[in-house]
């Protein structure tokens, strides 16, 4: 346990929900070509604030080309439960990799929160020598490091790719997580049950795969990852995988439950070659096994070959592409984002093996290009992507790249740069667009956005060690 406590490190799922809102988010921001500089965009989330909704902040990065992506913080509410720190410890640096260029940077928050700074640069070839890994993808503070998932190995655009240990203090790079992967090969995200030391990973791709867009006959060949991955957390061996079909390609975000007495969580999966329908997937104990069903299915929407992009006119349909899911710190609420169709939906599951959708909106998507209420005549690229969900329940954040050699696939003519916050009901359900929060275009200085973080925490980056 750390020497001193950060306000932030919540000790229980409630601590967090009542704990005062978010005021800033940080968004990643890249540009696809590779001649701006990335950065990592500052926005003000305080609605009583005369700059919500505005960028108020801008840490550019010494790098182009970088792709950012996912990131995270070097330290959560987990540390009050895990050793391996070395005096005190505090949610203050965010772990920001590059997925295309293997580098990764330290920006301090602590000085000025708005005015994050770089302190340190991890290089791809301390990745590739010290763990033996490439194209850096979610990070996670956990036991005995923060942990780093990655797509490739080391040399060459392959596999296997797996989970890097990352020093939480002096951040380097320790090692490869992984003693015994057994048959797991694909990488994408790492998840845990902290207090049932198990660990979860999911599957995408190796980096040859993706990198140079999306190539029809992996996706007609069931050729992407389709398995959930179950560790022993505490020495990185393999223990069971449950393969959801190959028919069900890109098993990718994970959403374990919150409450730290629970072992059951959610997976997204893209999207069904059979019929063009996206799936999330409960994970669960049975008995002494790990477990896998259907909970919710999206069908495609049928649409015009003149309203489609090349790569869907020959199925006359626009796959729903569920590209993240997130789950509200109470366990009650799933959202999910069909960047195909531009809806983002929300489900009651109170009941884990029942959910119940409870509302929608819609903003983009590859036929209807639905406008923001702020910006009426604006038809919209991209769709809700990546999503971020406030510590209460009561926010869901928005953004619309998914990755920059697939966005020109779906969207051809470009997806922009837009960000949206959306209003939650956490009683009864349903979910509103707030007219007043809506960030686009010049406003992130030509770049597009990807993966969200809250200031003092968020629902996806944080394990709790207690129930109440």
């Amino acid at each position: 346990m750390p020497e001193t406590t950060d306000p932030t490190f919540y000790r229980s799922p409630a601590a967090a929900i009542a704990a005062p809102p978010e005021r800033l988010a940080y968004v990643a921001a890249f540009d696809p070509g590779g001649e701006q500089h990335d950065a990592i965009a500052v926005l003000d989330c305080d609605p009583g604030s005369p700059t919500y909704g505005e960028v108020v902040g801008w840490a550019e990065l010494p790098t182009a080309g970088n792709e950012l992506h996912h990131f995270g913080w070097n330290a959560c509410s987990s540390a009050l439960c895990h050793d391996g720190h070395d005096g005190a410890l505090e949610r203050r640096y965010l772990i920001v990799p590059g997925l295309r260029s293997s580098r990764t940077h330290v920006l301090d928050t602590g000085p000025d929160p708005r005015q994050p700074a770089v302190v340190r640069v991890i290089e791809a070839e301390e990745l590739a020598e010290k763990a033996g890994y490439s194209r850096p993808h979610t990070v996670h503070c956990g036991p005995g490091g923060i942990f780093m998932s990655n797509l490739g190995a080391a040399e060459g655009g392959g596999g296997p790719g797996g989970v890097a240990l990352i020093d939480h203090d002096s951040f380097e790079v320790t090692g490869a997580w992984e003693t015994d992967r057994g048959d797991q090969y694909f990488g994408y995200d790492v998840w845990w049950h902290l207090k049932a030391d198990v660990a979860v990973t999911s599957e995408w791709a190796t980096p040859s795969m993706i990198e140079d867009g999306l190539n029809p006959e992996d996706l007609l060949g069931k050729r992407f990852g389709h398995h959930i991955n179950f560790w022993r957390l505490s020495d990185g061996r393999l223990v069971q995988r449950v393969d959801l079909g190959d028919e069900h390609q890109m098993a990718l975000e994970l959403r374990p439950a919150h409450d730290p007495r629970k072992t059951w969580g959610f997976v997204g999966v893209v999207i069904s070659v059979e019929d063009l329908s996206a799936s999330v997937w409960l994970w669960h104990r049975d008995g002494d096994r790990w477990a896998a069903k259907k909970a919710i299915s999206i069908p495609a929407e049928p649409a015009a070959r003149d309203q489609l992009p090349p790569a869907l006119q020959p199925f006359g349909a626009v796959p729903p592409l569920v590209t993240d899911i997130d789950l509200s710190v109470d366990d009650r609420w799933l959202y999910v984002s069909c960047w195909g169709t531009g809806e983002l939906k929300q489900y009651d599951v109170s009941d884990p093996h029942n959910p119940r959708e409870a509302g929608s909106v819609r903003l983009g998507g590859i036929v209807r290009r639905t406008a923001h209420p702020a910006a009426p005549e604006l038809r919209l690229g991209g769709a809700p992507q990546m999503i971020e969900v406030s510590r209460d329940g009561r926010r869901v954040y928005a953004t619309n790249s998914l990755y920059a050699s697939w966005d020109e696939i779906f969207y051809p003519d470009g997806v922009g740069a837009w960000m949206a916050c959306v209003d939650a009901d956490t009683g009864s359900g349903g979910m509103s667009i707030d007219p007043r929060f809506f960030p686009h275009g010049d406003d992130f200085r030509g770049l597009r956005v990807h993966q969200t973080r809250l200031h003092a925490g968020d629902a996806s980056s944080d394990s709790y060690c207690f129930a109440d």
